[in-house]
C-alpha cells in the first residue's frame, strides 16, 4: 500500500511511495508528530537519480525488519534536495561538520525542533569497513534519545548553533591583480596530462570553466588569460574526447570516476549539460575549435529533443541505471559490436577505442582518444571515407540504442537549471542563427513564466503541478536568462520579465550585511536560513545574484544596484579568491565588471540594424549588453531618448559615459576593439 509520498510531484520521493517506511515530506505535520510520539526524526535527503540512493533504498528502505523498526522509533522523513535545496543545504552543513565530507544520500537525526543530533551519508545494511550499519546507528540514537536525553540535546543545540553562525564576513573587493592570482591557483591543481583539476573522480565544474573562458577573452595578452587559454582547451578537448561525453547521442555524464575522462558515472543532469554547451559554443568562438562548437550543438539538441517535456520546459535528469545495471543503456560488449557492425566493427573499435576486453565491467564504453587522421595513416584509407563510413556506423548504433530500455529519467522541471538552458539556447540562437534554438529559450521562458508561476509567485520546481516556492537561485538565473532572451530577440517582453525577478530577489532574499539569503524572508521556519557562497555543479545563489544585479544596472543605470553586487562580492571575496575552485563564478562576474560593461544600444530600420547587431554575437563579448529597437516606443531605460531614429544607429555607453553614435557595423566592430585595447 503507498504511503505519504504518493502524492509527491518530486520522482524521488515517488521512487519510495511503496517502501514499507511510514515516510512524511518535510513540514510541520511530521515535526508535530515527532513531538506527539518524543521520537527524534529521521531525515534522509537524495535525489532521483542518486545511484547510493538507490542502494540504500534497496538495502535499507524496502527491508520489512529495517523499516519496522525505523517506524517504532522515528519519524521518517524523505527530501528531494532539488526541490529543496534550503533544507539540503542546512543540514549538510551538519553532515560536513560531524564527518568532514558530505554526499548523497544524507542521513541525518534530529530533534524534534530540527536540530540534527548525528549525521551521515550512506549507511550500509551490514557493517562495512569504517562505516556503521544503519541499523547500529539507528540503536545508537534511539538509545541516547532515551537514556542520555540531555547530552543528545546538548549536542544538537551545540550544532544547530554553529550551523546558525556560519557567516561569511566582507572583505575588500577583488582587483584585477587578485583575480588573476586566482587562476595561478587554479593552474596549479590542473592535470596537464589529461585535463582537469585534481585527481580521480573529476568533474567538469562549469563555474571554474566560466572563469577561465572570461579571464581568457577579456584579459588578452596577460599570463593569466594564456593560462586560462591552455586550461579550457585540455579540458573542453579531453572531455569531448573522452567517455564522460555521450558520442552517439550528445550529451555529458555527471562525472568520470577515473583521471581520463574515460569512464562516467552514466547519469546526465541538465544543469552540467546546459552550462556546458554554452561553454563549448562561447569557446569556439575563442579559439576556432571546430569541435567545441560541434560539441556544443549536439549537447543542445540532446537537451531539445531527449530532456523536453511537453509543456515547454526541460527535465532534470536522466539516470546512471537501465534495468539496474549502470551504463546498460550506452555501452557494447565486443560480440555485439561485431553482430550490429559486421565488416565494419574494426574501424569502429579504431574510432571509439573498444577491445573485445572492454573498459567497463567487459564492455565498452566508447571513446575517441583517437583522431580520424591518425586512423587514416594506420589504415591508408582516407579522411573522407572514414568520416562516410562512421555516419553509417554511428546510424546503426543509434538504431540500436533506440530499441534498448532507456534509463529512467527526473522528468520534474527545475527552475534555476530552465534558467540556465534559456541563456544557452538564446545565445546559441543568436550565434549560430539558429531558429530552433531561440525557440527553445521561448518555450522554456513562456513555461516559467506561466506554468511555474502560479499567482504570479515562481515556483522551485514544476510536475505536473506547481511545487515549493522558488528560491533565490532560481529567480536570479531565470532572471539572466530573459534578460539574454531579450537581447537575442529584440523583445521586450523578456526584459521586462527579467526586471520583475531581480525586484522580487532584492525585496525577498537580500541580506542588509551584504549578499542574499538562499530563502525568502516569508519562507517557513527553519533552524537557520541559509545562504549560499560557494559554487556547487551550479553557480552559487550570490554569483548568480550578482551577475542579474549588474545586468540590471547595464539596462537601466541603477547605480545602487552596482553598489549592492559589491556588497554580494564582498561576502564571496575572500573564500572565492583562496578557493577558486567553488568560487569561480563569482571572479568571472565581478572580472567582468572590472573590466567595463559596455552597454550598447542600437536604433533603427533596416538590415544595417541587424548587421550591427552581428558585431556582438559573432565574438564572445562577456562585457558587453544588447539593447535594440526598431524606433519604436521602449521600456527599456537604456533606449531612452534613442528611439526616432531614421537610420540605424549604435551607441555605445561605458563606465557611466555615453560616446557619439556610429552608423556601420564595422564603426562598431572598431569602437567595440578600441575600448577593449585600452583597458
Amino acid at each position: 500500500m503507498p504511503n505519504r509520498l504518493a502524492d509527491s510531484t518530486s520522482p524521488y520521493l515517488l521512487q519510495h511511495q511503496d517502501n514499507p517506511v511510514d515516510w512524511f515530506e518535510w513540514g510541520d505535520d511530521a515535526f508535530a508528530e515527532a513531538l506527539r510520539r518524543d521520537v527524534p526524526v529521521i531525515l534522509s535527503v537524495g535525489y532521483a537519480t542518486c545511484h547510493w540512493c538507490h542502494v540504500m533504498a534497496h538495502e535499507s528502505f524496502e527491508d520489512e525488519t529495517t523499516a519496522e523498526y525505523m517506524n517504532r522509533h522515528f519519524v521518517n522523513i524523505k527530501v528531494d534536495r532539488e526541490e529543496r535545496p534550503d533544507v539540503d543545504r542546512i543540514y549538510m552543513d551538519a553532515v560536513t561538520a560531524m564527518t568532514g565530507r558530505g554526499g548523497w544520500p544524507m542521513t541525518v537525526f534530529l530533534t524534534p525542533d530540527q536540530k540534527p543530533i548525528y549525521a551521515g551519508t550512506y549507511f550500509p545494511r551490514a557493517p562495512m569497513g569504517n562505516h556503521p550499519s544503519f541499523m547500529d546507528v539507528m540503536s545508537s540514537v534511539s538509545e541516547a534519545w532515551t537514556t542520555d536525553r540531555r547530552g543528545a540535546v546538548e549536542q544538537a543545540d551545540h550544532i544547530a548553533a554553529r550551523i546558525a553562525e556560519r557567516t561569511a564576513d566582507a572583505s575588500p573587493l577583488p582587483r584585477l591583480g587578485d583575480i588573476e592570482r586566482s587562476v595561478d591557483r587554479m593552474s596549479s591543481v590542473f592535470d596537464r596530462v589529461n585535463g582537469g583539476f585534481g585527481t580521480a573522480p573529476k568533474f567538469p565544474q562549469a563555474p571554474a570553466l566560466e572563469l577561465l573562458l572570461r579571464t581568457a577573452a577579456l584579459r588578452p595578452g596577460t599570463d593569466a588569460a594564456k593560462q586560462s587559454l591552455d586550461m579550457l582547451t585540455r579540458q573542453l578537448t579531453a572531455m569531448a574526447q573522452g567517455g564522460i561525453y555521450d558520442h552517439l547521442l550528445g550529451g555529458f555524464a555527471r562525472y568520470s570516476v577515473d583521471a581520463q575522462w574515460l569512464v562516467p558515472h552514466f547519469e546526465k543532469m541538465l544543469y552540467d549539460n546546459a552550462q556546458l554547451a554554452r561553454i563549448y559554443l562561447r569557446a569556439w568562438q575563442l579559439t576556432g575549435i571546430d569541435l567545441f562548437r560541434d560539441v556544443a550543438v549536439d549537447v543542445l539538441d540532446y537537451l531539445d529533443s531527449a530532456m523536453a517535456d511537453q509543456h515547454g520546459g526541460l527535465h532534470s535528469a536522466e539516470d546512471a541505471d537501465s534495468e539496474g545495471v549502470e551504463g546498460k543503456f550506452a555501452v557494447w560488449s565486443w560480440e555485439e559490436l561485431d553482430e550490429v557492425l559486421g565488416e565494419d566493427r574494426d574501424l569502429a573499435a579504431a574510432i571509439y577505442g573498444a577491445t573485445p576486453e572492454g573498459n567497463f565491467e567487459g564492455t565498452n564504453n566508447l571513446h575517441r582518444f583517437v583522431g580520424l587522421a591518425e586512423i587514416s595513416s594506420a589504415t591508408g584509407m582516407d579522411v573522407d571515407t572514414i568520416m562516410e563510413r562512421k555516419r553509417s556506423i554511428d546510424d546503426r548504433l543509434r538504431s540500436v540504442r533506440a530499441e534498448r530500455i532507456a534509463p529512467s529519467r527526473d522528468d520534474k522541471i527545475v527552475t534555476a537549471w530552465n534558467g540556465l538552458a534559456i541563456r544557452a539556447f538564446a545565445e546559441a540562437g543568436a550565434i549560430l542563427e539558429e531558429p530552433r534554438y531561440i525557440a527553445r529559450a521561448t518555450a522554456i521562458a513562456e513555461f516559467l513564466l506561466t506554468n511555474a508561476s502560479p499567482d504570479d509567485h515562481l515556483v522551485r520546481s514544476w510536475r505536473g503541478r506547481p511545487g515549493h516556492r522558488a528560491f533565490a537561485d532560481d529567480h536570479a538565473a531565470l532572471a539572466i536568462g530573459l534578460y539574454t532572451l531579450s537581447q537575442a530577440t529584440g523583445d521586450e517582453t523578456w526584459y521586462t520579465a527579467a526586471e520583475q525577478h531581480v525586484a522580487h530577489l532584492r525585496s525577498g532574499f537580500a541580506d542588509p550585511a551584504g549578499g542574499f539569503f538562499n530563502t525568502s524572508v516569508d519562507s517557513g521556519p527553519l533552524i537557520a536560513r541559509p545562504k549560499n557562497t560557494q559554487d556547487s555543479p551550479t553557480p552559487s545563489d550570490n554569483a548568480l545574484a550578482m551577475e542579474a544585479l549588474l545586468l540590471h544596472a547595464a539596462f537601466t543605470g541603477d547605480t545602487e544596484a552596482i553598489a549592492e553586487a559589491g556588497r554580494t562580492m564582498q561576502i564571496l571575496a575572500r573564500d572565492a579568491l583562496h578557493h577558486p575552485m567553488f568560487g569561480g563564478y563569482a571572479l568571472a562576474v565581478w572580472l567582468t565588471h572590472l573590466s567595463g560593461i559596455n552597454e550598447i544600444a542600437i536604433v533603427g530600420p533596416g538590415d544595417e540594424r541587424t548587421a550591427m547587431e552581428r558585431v556582438i554575437w559573432d565574438d564572445f563579448r562577456p562585457n558587453s549588453v544588447l539593447a535594440s529597437s526598431d524606433g519604436r516606443g521602449t521600456s527599456i531605460p537604456l533606449l531612452a531618448g534613442r528611439t526616432d531614429s531614421t537610420g540605424a544607429k549604435a551607441y555605445v555607453c561605458r563606465q557611466l559615459a555615453c560616446e557619439l553614435p556610429v552608423e556601420s557595423a564595422e564603426a562598431l566592430r572598431l569602437k567595440l576593439q578600441l575600448g577593449a585595447d585600452s583597458d
